[in-house]
């Protein structure tokens, strides 16, 4: 059966530079079934929804909703949910956690606030506290936006789950269905697509340790696409794992090209240069869908430059 990921699988479309943008993840625990918006189409009351999105807006928080994974029968109203807000940005990276008995209360929080990296709303309106145990593996499993993540997402939240690996969860919607599986990786931000189980252990290892694992690497939430790229070329280029050692600091210039200045915690900087290209031959970007040629970000150039340029630019 030909699918939107096994198409891209087969042409091996690049998938650094694919990432959803969000410098701050709102997550909370709704189980039951998901509809293609699930923010509104879950048994979530979507009038929170709506309020959701809309304090979310323009604020660089991503609200998604997670369960557990297994099956999600309709097993009524939830007594507690489990609600994470995680933000990414290097510098600043940290994983909260909290229950709540009412979902109405995540409209107290300070989105503006949490997008920049604040979370003192977080804490007052939910009893917020630090997240300390495992990373989070958030595995996109919502069939109703795209089949494959049902078909690929579930089993490897399933298989995650039933090996011991902790803090796995089913998530809404990542974005890039024929990338499926995909998963988001939390606290640091970072994305995967074609996961299995091997290499997602792989990783959260390497996060445990404090390391990003560039293999299959969608790239940093934090930032937007072309920085996206950029980072990990940097990572490839240097050999460079530390989570929080690279930086964008600035990215000049507008669609198909751009310049993305990167900087190192220990000083040093590169430019790099990223040009916006059209995946050929025409594919689905998922599945039902006509074909198209998605964008895909191209690093051509990596340049490290020497401290005298970095200070003139």
């Amino acid at each position: 059966m030909s699918t939107c990921s096994t198409v891209s699988r087969d042409l091996d479309e690049p998938i650094a530079g694919t990432a959803a943008t969000a410098t701050t993840w709102l997550l909370l625990e709704q189980p039951g079934p998901w509809g293609a918006k699930a923010l509104t189409q879950s048994h979530l009351d979507p009038a929170l929804g709506h309020a959701l999105e809309a304090a979310a807006k323009g604020t660089g928080v991503r609200v998604a909703l997670i369960r557990r994974p297994g099956r999600h029968a309709d097993c009524g109203p939830l007594a507690e949910r489990q609600v994470y807000v995680a933000h990414t940005v290097p510098g600043n990276v940290w994983l909260r956690t909290a229950t709540t008995h009412d979902p109405r209360q995540l409209l107290d929080l300070d989105f503006a606030a949490l997008g920049m990296g604040d979370h003192r709303t977080f804490d007052s309106a939910l009893q917020g506290r630090p997240h300390t145990g495992d990373p989070l593996a958030l595995v996109c499993t919502n069939g109703k936006r795209d089949r494959c993540c049902a078909l690929l997402g579930r089993p490897l939240a399933a298989e995650l789950s039933a090996s011991g690996v902790e803090g796995v969860w089913e998530v809404t919607h990542l974005g890039g269905h024929r990338f499926s599986p995909t998963l988001l990786v939390l606290p640091y931000g970072y994305a995967y697509g074609r996961a299995q189980s091997h290499a997602v252990k792989d990783v959260l290892h390497g996060v445990r340790e404090g390391r990003i694992v560039v293999e299959g690497c969608r790239g940093n939430s934090a930032w937007e696409r072309p920085g996206q790229a950029a980072e990990l070329a940097v990572r490839r280029a240097t050999g460079e794992d530390a989570a929080g050692a690279l930086s964008v600091v600035r990215t000049d210039g507008a669609a198909p090209r751009w310049e993305v200045a990167i900087a190192h915690v220990d000083g040093r900087h590169w430019r790099v240069s990223v040009a916006q290209g059209a995946s050929l031959p025409p594919r689905p970007e998922s599945c039902g869908s006509m074909l198209g040629s998605p964008a895909r970000m191209d690093v051509v150039a990596v340049h490290e430059l020497t401290m005298t340029t970095a200070l003139a630019s």
